[in-house]
């Protein structure tokens, strides 16, 4: 019998990742220029009658607003994804997140519309949260769904991908646009980065457009009666401990992610005093390892699993966090570089570059994109959403990183547990590899 898996496509798997990839850069390059913002610029913008901690809290707080909206996002996109299409889902949620971010290049500021300004501030923000929590399961399962057997991990690794990719993106256009005069760069340099996502959605348009539905939705419709009315309470029925494991797995992966980006901009360049360039290059170092590394441990997963590679990462990010901030407390341009390096560039790699498969993966075919994204957006409101902000918190405590650093190590821990329990051997290829047979089997004795 032929499976869903072994159905023709017209687009080659290679197109659709890198189409993939593209699509995923040019959203979270959007989704990230605003957690740089908030460190750098937004705290003086849009909140200067605050004292400078409670400007930094403020600022962060709206950054973490976004991620409210992502749930939302991810049952909205998951229902009609999982009922219409993929493809139609992510051409929509890259529509929204370029609207939403070049509005915030062109909007007045707190000087120019008072109070006004951090509340359209917000709305901006919310709808972002809103496209990305519908952008990840659907590029996810683009690039998977379309993958030959036995490379899932491989090509599941490259939207993933567009995660580092757009950090660093995202940091080399405040690395430049802050080369301008301080002057220049508060009044209107910080926007360019901003009005530069209407080029980059419009290339990430063309190439969306330009491939086909995934084989395996396309296999779901045509059999009407596995057609799911409600595909959000299927995949709490059918997997609510995938759900809640998805959101243990990737808590660490996310808070650590925004710690890297956004919060230790903020405390590299004001905390500690160094040079706001060398501090934003060294987040573009770690990116561009992260994004090269993402496809090495993707394919290594085809050999020894996806759950073994996903705990490697896991336990990495354990391992390093602490000599990581010793690295950074010395306030040396190197070091900081090093820190990043180790946590964002390598540690995280493993988890990272198979996330997309080990996830989505989890669930059945016609509920895959629900599941996936909904534990996916739990985590992220749980986690990365105020990190930045709990870790600015957790430094005026005592003037000290190392509340920062014990709310880091309790987040790794609950990954690893959260890892360990995930479907799959450790050291073997997936079981899931099987995932579309045992849908079959599922969907059969209902």
């Amino acid at each position: 019998m032929t499976t869903t898996a072994d159905r023709p496509t017209k687009t080659s798997p290679v197109k659709v990742a890198l189409a993939s990839f593209i699509g995923t850069t040019v959203e979270y390059y959007d989704f990230f220029i605003y957690g740089t913002a908030a460190a750098l610029v937004f705290p003086t913008l849009f909140f200067p009658d605050s004292s400078p901690l409670v400007g930094t809290l403020l600022s962060f707080a709206t950054l973490g607003v976004g991620f409210l909206a992502r749930p939302v996002g991810g049952v909205v996109f998951g229902h009609y994804g999982d009922r219409v299409g993929r493809k139609k889902m992510l051409v929509i949620s890259l529509v929204l997140m370029g609207s939403a971010t070049v509005l915030m290049g062109l909007m007045p500021t707190y000087a120019t519309i008072g109070i006004a300004a951090p509340i359209l501030l917000t709305l901006l923000r919310l709808i972002q949260g809103f496209a990305v929590g519908g952008e990840w399961g659907g590029a996810t399962l683009m690039a998977v769904e379309h993958a030959p057997k036995g490379r899932r991990g491989f090509f599941g690794a490259f939207p993933q991908m567009g995660a580092p990719a757009g950090v660093g993106l995202a940091t080399i256009a405040f690395y430049f646009a802050s080369k301008l005069s301080p002057e220049a760069f508060e009044s209107w340099g910080w926007r360019l980065p901003f009005l530069a996502s209407a080029i980059l959605v419009i290339v990430g348009l063309v190439i969306r457009a330009s491939v086909d539905e995934s084989p395996e939705f396309e296999a779901v419709r045509s059999k009407q009666e596995k057609q799911v009315k409600l595909p959000v309470a299927e995949a709490f029925r059918r997997h609510p401990k995938e759900i809640f494991l998805v959101a243990g797995t990737y808590l660490s992966q996310g808070v650590f992610a925004y710690i890297c980006m956004s919060y230790l901009v903020g405390y590299g360049s004001n905390g500690l005093g160094m040079d706001r360039n060398q501090v934003l290059m060294g987040v573009f170092v770690a990116a561009v390892i992260a994004t090269l590394l993402y496809p090495v441990f993707g394919a290594l997963s085809d050999r020894w699993g996806r759950k073994t590679i996903y705990l490697l990462g896991a336990v990495s990010m354990l391992v390093v966090i602490v000599p990581a901030f010793e690295l950074i407390n010395t306030a040396n341009p190197v070091n900081f570089a090093i820190a990043l390096t180790l946590v964002f560039g390598i540690a995280m790699a493993p988890a990272g570059g198979v996330t997309g498969s080990l996830f989505s993966l989890a669930f059945a075919p016609e509920v895959r994109y629900s599941g996936a994204s909904v534990g996916y957006t739990i985590s992220q409101v749980a986690g990365a959403a105020f990190a930045p902000t709990i870790a600015t918190a957790l430094f005026a405590v005592n003037d000290s990183t190392d509340l920062v650093v014990l709310y880091l190590v309790v987040v790794a821990v609950i990954s690893v547990a959260s890892v360990s329990l995930m479907p799959g051997k450790l050291g073997h290829a997936d079981v899931l590899d099987g995932d579309l047979k045992r849908s079959e089997r599922e969907l059969a004795t209902q």
